[in-house]
């Protein structure tokens, strides 16, 4: 990321599309195709796992595994493992908002009749790819079996199953997982479509020289196939219960602090056996994505541990992180690392020596340059070019809603710095990331749009509600790409071509 360039940050999930829920079908490459006459080079999603407690994609039940709600039916159709008319009376939903339980609802069915189709039907070739599939993915059979199990219980998280379940007992397993052996394999067919489904989008990304940044949460979900098939590298006590979780103090977002309960890593024993949880994971992620953002970065420095049990963040305390023993455990193993480092909020000094000994660029969003009160390090004429420079995240409001909720001081200091009026402030953030320092310049698709409050895609420290926006259909229109290309070329942001010497 040492040229200059520009993308857009859109999940999936927030793609258009007749199924109720953005997919990896057409819309995912009609994007791509957006993109690529926009003259952007990147594309930004959120976490792809499986997505549990809260439908967020940062609770999700695999820091392996996809999310097969994006599993696309139209090309299960097109594969022969539906029929046209198994999607005949599929239910109508609202185009502009996800409602997850209801679209599980309706697509479990469907999933479960193309995984009897795909025993039944599919040819010797496919299913040896099958094979090789779950036989390449080291964490599948955990993750399947965790899923499996899960059903079976009522879909309890797995620290309140019984004993023998929750401690993995060898002999308890055997016996449990004999009679959900089909419902294992569904999990594990899931995956086999939804990596075939999402390979396929990152090769037409890459195919039209979009590359794709992923991002990775720091920690993984309490009740998830991870903390389950792994407790000897997280902190629990005896009963599988946490001994702390994860945080951060009272910040911009709230005076009480964010309580994540995450389970937090046992630092000590994971150096040990020389990081070996964390490389497969970057290992899994790195054939997913291009770059990889990760999320919390600063945890690698040090981190808020909250005692369990604890109804708010506030009694937390800073517990030193692993820091750059690390890294270079991981490049050791992977090489140099495409890594974005998300070093929002407040920044200490060990956190900004670790991001800047390995040269990962942080992150700059210009929602928080202009707070009044105070001088910070979000006015572009403090960036340096080794930066991403963000209008907002999928943590902040829309720029519309933030304007309209600004103080007045906040909205006066806005318009001063940029010298016009508050006509498409949206489109006046855009061009004040396009024209930083910064290599660079990312926008949510909301933001490109000019959408309100209504439009944002979490409001931090809220449960409901969340991750649910979605664009609409014409919503990638070619006025917009053309304003956006002229954007980007104006500043600069357009890949360069080598022209050939004589």
């Amino acid at each position: 990321m040492n040229e200059r360039a520009a993308g857009i940050l859109l999940h999936p999930t927030s793609l258009p599309g007749k199924y109720g829920i953005g997919s990896l079908g057409k819309a995912a490459f009609d994007f791509i195709d957006f993109l690529t006459k926009a003259k952007q080079q990147y594309w930004q999603i959120l976490p792809l796992g499986p997505t549990g407690f809260g439908d967020s994609p940062y609770q999700c039940y695999s820091a392996h595994a996809g999310n097969p709600d994006l599993i696309d039916l139209d090309q299960l159709v097109k594969i022969r493992l539906l029929q046209p008319g198994d999607l005949i009376g599929y239910p109508h939903f609202h185009e502009g908002q996800v409602d997850y339980d209801a679209i599980q609802q309706a697509r479990t069915p469907l999933l479960k009749k193309a995984f009897r189709n795909f025993l039944m039907n599919a040819d010797d070739l496919e299913k040896l790819a099958y094979r090789n599939f779950i036989k390449d993915q080291l964490w599948i059979n955990d993750y399947a079996a965790f899923r499996a199990i899960k059903g079976s219980q009522g879909n309890k998280p797995w620290y309140q199953w019984d004993t023998e379940l929750k401690s993995r007992d060898h002999e308890a397993l055997k016996s449990i997982l004999a009679g959900l052996s089909e419902e294992t394999d569904f999990h594990k067919f899931l995956q086999f479509i939804f990596f075939k489904q999402w390979i396929a989008v990152r090769e037409y990304a890459k195919k039209h020289k979009i590359k794709i940044i992923g991002d990775i949460p720091l920690y993984i979900s309490l009740d998830s196939a991870d903390a389950w098939s792994n407790p000897a590298v997280f902190e629990f006590d005896a009963e599988f219960n946490p001994l702390r979780v994860g945080g951060v103090p009272p910040d911009y977002f709230s005076e009480t602090g964010q309580l994540w309960g995450n389970p937090l890593f046992r630092w000590d024993v994971m150096k040990a056996n020389g990081y070996k949880w964390w490389i497969d994971r970057i290992r899994t992620n790195l054939a997913l994505y291009d770059i990889i953002r990760i999320d919390h970065f600063r945890g690698f420095a040090a981190y808020w541990a909250v005692p369990f049990g604890e109804e708010t963040a506030i009694n937390g305390t800073w517990v030193p992180g692993p820091g750059k023993d690390f890294f270079y455990a991981l490049q050791y193993e992977l090489g140099q690392l495409p890594i974005i480092a998300e070093d929002l909020g407040v920044m200490t000094p060990d956190v900004e020596d670790l991001r800047d000994c390995f040269q990962f660029p942080g992150m700059k969003i210009l929602e928080f340059a202009f707070d009044s009160s105070e001088a910070n390090d979000y006015l572009p004429y403090n960036f340096i070019k080794n930066c991403i420079v963000y209008t907002g995240t999928h943590d902040n409001d829309t720029v519309v809603g933030w304007f309209e909720y600004a103080s007045e001081a906040d909205r006066k200091l806005v318009l001063d710095y940029l010298d016009r009026d508050e006509t498409g402030i949206h489109w006046s953030f855009v061009r004040l990331a396009w024209a930083s320092v910064a290599n660079t310049a990312i926008v949510p698709m909301q933001d490109l749009l000019g959408l309100d409050s209504r439009s944002r895609m979490n409001l931090p420290g809220t449960v409901g509600g969340n991750w649910r926006w979605r664009a609409r259909p014409g919503d990638f229109s070619e006025e917009l790409a053309a304003s956006l290309s002229a954007l980007t070329v104006i500043y600069g942001r357009v890949k360069k071509i080598k022209s050939k010497s004589k």
